[in-house]
């Protein structure tokens, strides 16, 4: 079921450029997830202010070990959409971002993307720092679950 655009403190605006249709004149499926990244980056820069450099060095050690889509309507060329994302969860080394894709009121996609924190020459999970969760609680509007 679709979340309530209000669940989200960041709706990113964005306009489906021609390059992101297919054969069927609809947004290519792929290109959703596309979406879910410039959501990401727009949210990251939304929580980073005054310690941008400090949450760089935690983002760069996040890998995506899941991505979801689920589509409900298409979107087609020259829509505006706006992308949600939000903070759905945070596990000890892992968090998850709900999204949700909107053309005007409707819903048409949503999704979630779950990400592991990990030293980047071992690779292997380490707690999700206190600094990122801090950064995220004090922005989110519905607060995530904690593990």
């Amino acid at each position: 079921m679709p979340a309530q655009r209000d669940d989200f403190t960041l709706v990113h605006t964005l306009r489906v450029r021609w390059a992101e249709v297919d054969m069927q004149h609809v947004v290519f499926n792929a290109n959703y997830l596309v979406y879910f990244d410039v959501a990401i980056a727009e949210y990251w820069r939304a929580i980073g202010h005054g310690r941008e450099r400090e949450l760089a060095e935690i983002y760069m050690r996040l890998y995506t070990v899941r991505s979801t889509v689920e589509y409900h309507a298409p979107a087609r060329y020259d829509d505006e959409i706006g992308v949600g994302a939000r903070v759905l969860r945070f596990g000890r080394s892992s968090m998850s971002f709900a999204f949700e894709v909107w053309r005007g009121g409707d819903a048409i996609a949503s999704g979630e993307l779950v990400y592991v924190h990990a030293d980047p020459e071992t690779r292997q999970s380490v707690p999700i720092p206190k600094l990122l969760k801090d950064a995220v609680l004090a922005y989110e509007r519905v607060k995530p679950a904690l593990a």
